[in-house]
């Protein structure tokens, strides 16, 4: 039984002696010391040891049983020790590296131009108004003077949901709501999502307006040709020069249409401005007399200005795209550069 017991304990101290990890040293305490272990079962066996020798063995059992737990112990704290030192080792950080760049994302052009144009006529006091991009006919079309037979309807093709309700082509709709719901002065932007089927180099099926409207008493087209100067040296360059052509809209009367010089000859003639010096960017106009009355607004006390103009066409101006479709495709490529 002596011999045993020391074959035992030189057999155990041996397999936790080469335990490589915490796990395999659980084990082999499991192995031993567990309630079906080895030295478990020899005290199980003490019954059959004789009488006289019980005290000696009993002895030799308990001191292996002490011997396996302390060596454990102690094997255990080692393992602990290394193993931490070896995940602080593979989880330490070399700070003498060069530092990984995270790739900043920008605002896309689009909302580059509607956020200098927003800042440029905050700064002459107009307020953001906007208004819903399902609308009704009634807003979209009837209260801005264009009746079902209208002419102006053949310009616009538009995406209707219902025979009254329509994807807006135009955020002049947001003026007249404006209008029936405020009393004069009204100095108002609305900027927003727009929807026409059609779709080429130049046109998208939605894109972005910024619509203007001014109505106050005493409001001359000298106010409006004023407030788009100013603008427009903000926008583009200080030294730009602005004309207004005569034009026609339903909605105004009269109706004007704004150029400004050719950023890139300098008015001089150019592919770009088709040799003409000038390149348009937004129509405009005096608020038509029934518009006014359309929206309970005594267009013998009052009158306004209205202008509107396409915010991916001033993007495409101001940084040389050539094709609106590059603003739509998302690639990563083009919109870095901004």
């Amino acid at each position: 039984m002596k011999e045993k017991i020391l074959r035992l304990k030189e057999k155990a101290l041996e397999d936790i002696k080469n335990a490589k990890i915490t796990k395999a040293l659980a084990d082999l305490k499991v192995k031993y010391l567990g309630k079906s272990g080895e030295v478990t079962e020899l005290l199980k066996g003490m019954k059959d040891v004789p009488n006289e020798e019980k005290p000696a063995v009993g002895k030799l059992v308990n001191g292996l049983r002490s011997a396996i737990e302390e060596f454990i112990a102690e094997r255990e704290k080692a393992l602990k020790e290394a193993e931490l030192k070896a995940r602080l080792e593979a989880e330490s950080i070399d700070v003498t590296l060069p530092g990984k760049a995270t790739r900043r994302g920008g605002l896309h052009p689009v909302n580059l131009v509607r956020n200098e144009l927003i800042e440029a006529f905050s700064g002459l006091g107009f307020k953001v108004f906007t208004g819903p991009e399902v609308e009704l006919d009634y807003y979209n079309f009837q209260q801005l003077n264009i009746p079902a037979d209208h002419p102006a309807r053949d310009m616009q093709d538009t995406f209707y949901v219902t025979d009254s309700v329509l994807l807006r082509t135009q955020t002049s709709a947001g003026q007249i709501r404006c209008m029936e719901n405020e009393k004069p002065p009204i100095k108002i932007l609305s900027p927003g999502r727009v929807y026409r089927s059609d779709y080429d180099a130049t046109h998208s099926p939605m894109f972005h307006q910024m619509e203007g409207l001014v109505v106050d008493k005493g409001i001359t087209l000298c106010d409006l040709k004023g407030v788009l100067e100013e603008v427009c040296k903000k926008v583009f360059d200080k030294d730009v020069k602005t004309r207004l052509r005569p034009s026609y809209f339903p909605f105004t009367e009269p109706s004007v249409e704004i150029d400004v010089s050719c950023s890139e000859c300098g008015g001089k003639g150019c592919s770009l401005c088709k040799g003409t010096g000038w390149i348009e960017i937004l129509g405009a106009g005096m608020v038509n007399r029934v518009v006014l009355e359309n929206c309970g607004v005594d267009p013998d006390v009052y009158t306004g200005f209205a202008f509107g103009l396409g915010l991916e066409r001033i993007a495409m101006l101001k940084y040389g795209i050539p094709d609106i479709r590059y603003l739509f495709d998302n690639d990563i490529r083009f919109l870095k550069q901004f």
